[in-house]
């Protein structure tokens, strides 16, 4: 257990950001008009695989899609914008990813009335909640609306004074049929969070730019200039309420729940527990950490959390998932606490709370625990020695032996230490210089090898480093660093497993909690080293030996 206690500042090795992500998709809203775009937004930890967008053409229109290598450090963004054909209740069909399917979406397409057009171009804003609360994120989206070829062009959107304004993402292009004419629509996102309360004015959104021609302008290189402005609006930014709790988190919704929620271990191994909670109005910069479950008779370990953050219904929508490994130290149930998260609801406008149930777990005694700890008040008696217990139930101790007996033999061992080690120091200063040449040379250091349940601990809660460096001990002779440990191993499920952790941790390729699952796997029983060679066969005299 004191190892384990000692594992607590290398687990911060494993703490690196990056959830293991399956195969998802997912619309940036839930409903639109009829001849308006969604995105459709699949998310893939597969590499070299692209969708099959071919099931979507019965009911929607596609845009160009598009592919984003920068999502993560090994997850692929795939994305393409869906113009419903007809109006009603939409299903976006379950598409197939390289060896896996994504799930099927719903999608409502209503009738609303569409933007009256204002010419050849005109744009138009629209916010997700017009009264915010004061550090609310909103949501702004801009749309281009324009009938005629552009050259150039640029769109702005001024901050209003007191806000933090932030692009959100990339323009998404669609068409539309407004008034028997046919416009391409440029949709842009922003996310708004006002800082003090009152009257907020949002500046209008401009365009500027140039516009294919006639004949005769096309023919002297002369373009026609076209100009936009979207209407003016006031948002009303409430207070923050004297009842809401704290830290002020104003959201839509807060959703939570377990990921992997266990109910077994054994002591001294570590479990992992991971929850996900589901924000609707935030970012992470605004969203607190899932509070740490305090667990008695066990050791949490927290990793950061890993979040994601998405442009949803015209809002932001973050996902955090927080993953903590708890080590029991004693048999038996064992209570590990839900989460609980207070919030506060801007739409109905009152404090609410998101919890989740607490976790039993019936805690096993582990395969490398030692000996039962004595039961509390009673005293450890030595090995092959019985504690006599009356009919009554109480402790009998046996005599002790007298105090001043127990230090003379104390003493009378020191003494006859000291004199040994005088007689040995004598000896040795005498025959020093005759022995020295014949003395072998060493410069290791004589450590106690780590045993497989060490290192079962170390790859449960330690770090990286720690493992690397009990596996170097464990080799006969001891490896000098972490390569000569790869190439000394036999299997070829550790060596990968201790390649894959290395460039997951130091290369940023792939997941470092799914190597460490992999690297616990292969090593579970212990590490296999190679056969060592035969003693090299020394080589011929040389022809003519010096003389």
């Amino acid at each position: 257990m004191v190892r384990v206690a000692q594992a607590l500042v290398a687990a911060c090795a494993f703490a690196v950001p990056g959830a293991h992500a399956e195969t998802r998709a997912w619309l940036d809203r839930g409903s639109v008009t009829q001849g308006e775009a969604v995105t459709l937004n699949i998310e893939t930890d597969q590499r070299g695989v692209a969708p099959d967008y071919t099931p979507l053409q019965d009911d929607f229109s596609l845009g160009p899609p598009y592919r984003s290598a920068a999502w993560g450090q090994d997850r692929t963004l795939f994305g393409v914008a869906l113009t419903p054909r007809r109006a009603g209740r939409l299903q976006v069909p379950a598409l197939q990813v390289g060896a896996e399917r994504t799930a099927p979406l719903a999608l409502d397409a209503s009738m609303a009335q569409a933007p009256v057009a204002r010419g050849d171009v005109f744009l138009e804003s629209r916010v997700d909640d017009p009264s915010p609360y004061v550090q609310q994120s909103v949501g702004l989206t801009l749309r281009l609306y324009y009938a005629t070829p552009l050259l150039s062009g640029e769109l702005t959107q001024d901050p209003p004074a007191g806000t933090a304004l932030q692009r959100v993402g990339d323009d998404v292009q669609s068409s539309r049929q407004i008034g028997g004419r046919r416009y391409q629509v440029v949709e842009r996102r922003y996310l708004l969070v006002p800082e003090r309360s009152g009257p907020l004015a949002l500046p209008p959104a401009r365009f500027r730019g140039q516009g294919a021609g006639g004949f005769f302008d096309d023919l002297f290189g002369n373009g026609r200039n076209l100009s936009a402005e979207s209407p003016a609006q006031t948002l009303q930014v409430r207070a923050q309420p004297d009842a809401a709790p704290q830290p002020w988190l104003p959201l839509r919704e807060l959703r939570l729940r377990y990921l992997a929620a266990p109910d077994g271990a054994r002591t001294g191994e570590a479990v992992e527990i991971a929850v996900e909670a589901v924000a609707q109005g935030a970012t992470s910069a605004q969203f607190p950490e899932i509070p740490v479950p305090q667990v008695e008779g066990a050791q949490v370990f927290a990793e950061r959390a890993e979040t994601t953050e998405r442009f949803v219904d015209g809002g932001p929508q973050l996902t955090a998932v927080r993953r903590f490994s708890v080590v029991p130290l004693r048999p038996g149930p064992l209570r590990v606490a839900g989460p609980r998260m207070d919030w506060w609801d801007t739409t109905a406008g009152q404090a609410r709370v998101a919890t989740l149930p607490d976790l039993q777990l019936d805690v096993a005694v582990g395969a490398d625990a030692g000996a039962a700890a004595p039961a509390a008040g009673q005293a450890a008696a030595p090995a092959g020695v019985a504690v006599p217990v009356d009919a009554a139930g109480a402790d009998a101790v046996p005599m002790a032996r007298p105090a001043w007996l127990w230090l003379a033999l104390v003493f009378a061992a020191l003494w006859l230490a000291t004199l040994a080690w005088m007689l040995w120091s004598r000896r040795r200063a005498t025959h020093q210089g005759a022995a020295r040449h014949h003395a072998p040379a060493s410069s290791s250091t004589i450590t106690t090898r780590p045993t497989l349940p060490d290192l079962r601990r170390a790859l449960d809660t330690g770090g990286f480093d720690e493992a690397v460096r009990m596996l170097q001990h464990m080799a006969s002779p001891p490896a000098s660093g972490l390569d000569e440990v790869i190439g000394r191993l036999d299997d070829p499920a550790q060596r990968e497993s201790l390649d894959a952790m290395r460039r997951a941790l130091w290369a940023g390729e792939g997941e470092p909690a799914r190597a460490r699952a992999a690297l616990r796997s292969a090593f579970r029983e212990g590490p296999r080293w190679k056969m060592s060679a035969p003693d090299a066969i020394a080589p011929l005299p040389p022809l003519y030996p010096p003389r």
